[in-house]
């Protein structure tokens, strides 16, 4: 019984990281923020990750999950704000590797924000509850 136990365990523990990397692939990808949470699941909308996902994770995916130019520079989430500006890579200088200087984190790229405003009415988060 004690193995199994340890086996289910591990097993769970390997599938709920299975995805973090994808966080090491964007700028700040492991600082995002929203709704006073820490947003693991950056591409999702569940903030720790899994299911469905929200506008940046399915330009993330269509981008084949890396850092690209045009990434950097959309706005998936129609708030007026580039997914660059929002993880504070602003001019898009960003690679995994170059450890280029980033601004602080100043929003979600797949939550449209301020959450609740007109601007973001079509949006598919609409409170934070």
């Amino acid at each position: 019984m004690k193995l199994y136990c340890v086996l289910v365990v591990v097993a769970f523990v390997g599938m709920s990281s299975a995805f973090r990397p994808y966080g090491s692939n964007v700028p700040n990808g492991a600082n995002v923020r929203a709704c006073g949470v820490l947003w693991v699941g950056l591409g999702h909308t569940n903030s720790q990750g899994g299911g469905e996902r929200n506008p940046f994770g399915t330009d993330f995916a269509a981008a084949g999950h890396q850092w690209t130019d045009a990434l950097c520079m959309k706005d998936s989430d129609g708030d007026g704000r580039t997914n660059g500006a929002e993880l504070g890579d602003v001019h898009c200088h960003w690679k995994p590797t170059n450890n280029a200087h980033l601004d602080p984190v100043s929003g979600h790229p797949g939550i449209c924000e301020p959450i609740g405003s007109p601007q973001c009415a079509g949006s598919w988060m609409q409170d934070c509850s």
